[in-house]
């Protein structure tokens, strides 16, 4: 790249005779027609190069850029990327709609503007800029010391504005993010005016907001499709978006009378056109099989119309979030759905996302199932791991990150699974609202082997089925567990284990082959050692404290004081208590077995937080921003 005097870099983006307003820093001499078009030519080959490298760790894509999301309702913003595994960095691609004064993106721990990984891209009205940029805790703007984002092009569109750069991974910039297999919260914003400089933008002016998504997806190879293989299509006809921010949207219907046994070996989301913004993210659940009938319904899942009996529609099909591409499932494995044994009867949850309140917007979104009648050689199966949806779990209020643990055990699993074992190949997290991070990790003889799945920056907004990188298998004899954060700062009363939404859950969904008759593989502190610690609530405080046996435990917990002995007492009865096993088959019962009063998993080894891989000399240092060559508001 040709530099301006200042060590601000020019970039000469294509379609340079369409681009009107040009601008650079500090009156750059013109370059000759000669010197341009050397310039352009090299810009342009510097750019495929890159573009080339980032496809040398898989196959080739369908397109240079084959993940993209809509990052604000009105659809303005929209981002694509493109991942290199080999060189560990993410190109983006944000396309702007419309002339702005420029646009901020980002990255933070939970969405926020404070303390946030920016870019930023900027005119003061005659020239333009770009900066590697991070907010302070009042959502001041400071140019990074360190620059990690790099600017490829930038360039004019028949409709908007076209910003092409590119980060590593890991930066180990204290004032960057760290791109991890988590749930990425971006941020976003809008300039609407030209600044002066950087330091002169805050976020609070700004129209800004928030997107959640994985940016680093597993790379798992496309299987090809049978000959006879089918569609069907789960979509709620003909919906009225509410003008509320949050929707869940339930319709029912049903497979034909004398649908036989299938094989799903794929699904992918069918999103109505113009809705691509709203449509958060879906599921498709089917019935119990135990009922032979359940009312059609097609409205709000909260609607007090809503049979009681959808919530026995709650065995996972399906299930898209916002950015994620086709699920494939391996080709020696399907989900199987219809014949004897199988509810006809499937539930599509449709989750809006409308902070706008946007009106009179009309949707039709689903899933579409590809189905096979040509049985593969394995079924494959959905295991709940975590916690039992029981009230003696519990949070204490105004907790920053607290844990609850659960387990399946060695005993379960030597019991419950053949001697060849399962294989895991995805995995969907769940809690209620306060949980912050999940992780299950697999331990094998006392020791923790493997990390099975784990997202430090979950968010209960945004929860999908995650194809693993690396398929982990589960022997008789291993043991899962599964721990959840959660951060109850703003509740003022425990948050107690259950199936409501404002209470809590704890649980991995996870994938496998081939399907055991083992469904369910949870545990639960022991009853009595709850009951234990009320008494010892009780004689502490010695005070009018009602966690008496003849309460409820929500109404027990309700009574405790939250001191910081009753806290760490709480937290000492989780960590060390007998606990209660559930495991059980798809039947719901049981398997043979004393499952009470079951001692915890001895660990004797733990495994160690990955430390980040810091590159050397890929940054680069600047007292000032980029000066963007080529783009101005106009």
């Amino acid at each position: 790249m040709h530099k301006c005097p200042s060590g601000a870099a020019v970039l000469i983006p294509a379609m340079q005779a369409h681009l009107t307003n040009q601008h650079c820093w500090n009156s750059l001499p013109s370059p000759s027609v000669r010197e341009a078009a050397s310039m352009y030519s090299t810009a342009v080959a510097i750019f495929l190069v890159i573009l080339v490298a980032a496809l040398q760790s898989s196959e080739p894509p369908e397109s240079p850029f084959p993940y993209h999301i809509p990052l604000d309702p009105d659809g303005i913003l929209e981002l694509s990327w493109n991942i290199s595994y080999v060189q560990e960095t993410i190109h983006f691609l944000l396309q702007v709609q419309g002339l702005r004064a420029g646009v901020l993106f980002g990255m933070s721990d939970r969405g926020e503007l404070e303390n946030a990984d920016l870019i930023m891209l900027w005119t003061d009205g005659n020239r333009s800029y770009f900066a590697d940029a991070w907010s302070d805790q009042k959502g001041q703007i400071h140019l990074d010391a360190q620059q990690d984002y790099q600017l490829l092009q930038v360039q004019r569109t028949s409709d908007g504005l076209s910003l092409l750069f590119k980060r590593p991974f890991v930066t180990c910039d204290p004032k960057d993010y760290l791109i991890e297999d988590d749930t990425v919260h971006l941020v976003y914003g809008i300039l609407e005016e030209p600044f002066q400089s950087l330091e002169a933008i805050n976020t609070s002016g700004l129209h800004t907001g928030l997107q959640r998504v994985q940016l680093l997806k597993s790379e798992v190879p496309t299987p090809d499709m049978p000959a006879d293989v089918q569609t069907m299509e789960i979509r709620a006809p003909d919906v009225l978006i509410p003008d509320h921010e949050t929707t869940y949207w339930c319709y029912v219907t049903e497979l034909p009378q004398d649908f036989s046994r299938h094989h799903i070996i794929m699904y992918e989301a069918v999103v109505t056109e113009g809705n691509e913004a709203l449509v958060h993210h879906m599921e498709v659940f089917q019935c119990a099989a135990e009922f032979k009938s359940f009312p059609h319904f097609n409205g709000p899942c909260d609607s007090k119309m809503k049979p009681d009996r959808l919530n026995y529609c709650r065995h996972v099909l399906a299930a898209w979030a916002l950015g994620a591409k086709a699920f494939y499932y391996p080709e020696e494995a399907g989900v199987a759905f219809g014949g004897l044994g199988s509810s006809r009867y499937l539930r599509l949850e449709v989750h809006y996302h409308n902070p706008r309140n946007i009106r009179g917007r009309h949707d039709s979104s689903g899933i579409r199932l590809y189905y096979t009648a040509t049985l593969r050689q394995f079924n494959a199966g959905i295991m709940e791991l975590g916690l039992v949806y029981t009230p003696v779990m519990a949070i204490p209020p105004q907790e920053t990150a607290f844990v609850l643990t659960g387990y399946c055990t060695d005993k379960c699993t030597m019991l419950a699974l053949p001697p060849s074992g399962i294989r895991i190949f995805a995995s969907q997290l769940h809690t209620h609202l306060t949980g912050r991070k999940v992780v299950t990790v697999l331990a094998r003889g006392g020791q923790e082997r493997k990390v099975v799945n784990r997202d430090n920056h979950y968010s209960p907004h945004f929860q999908e089925i995650r194809m693993l990188k690396k398929v982990v298998s589960v022997f008789p004899g291993d043991v899962l567990i599964t721990s959840c954060t959660y951060n109850t700062e703003d509740r003022k009363l425990a948050t107690v284990g259950g199936f409501g939404i404002l209470e809590e859950m704890c649980v991995n969904y996870v994938h496998y082959y081939p399907q055991t008759e083992l469904e369910l593989c949870k545990s639960a502190v022991n009853d009595g050692y709850l009951q234990k610690y009320f008494h010892q609530v009780n004689s502490f405080n010695n005070e009018e404290v009602c966690t008496c046996p003849q309460a409820s435990v929500p109404e027990q917990f309700t009574s405790v004081p939250w001191n910081s002995y009753n806290r760490d007492m709480l937290k000492a009865l989780y960590r060390f208590a007998p606990i209660s096993m559930h495991c059980n088959k798809t039947s719901a019962v049981r398997f043979q077995g004393e499952w009470n009063l079951q001692p915890l998993p001895e660990i004797t080894s733990t495994l160690k937080d990955p430390t980040p891989n810091c590159p050397t000399g890929q940054a680069v240092s600047h007292t000032n921003p980029t000066t963007v060559v080529n783009w101005g508001r106009g």
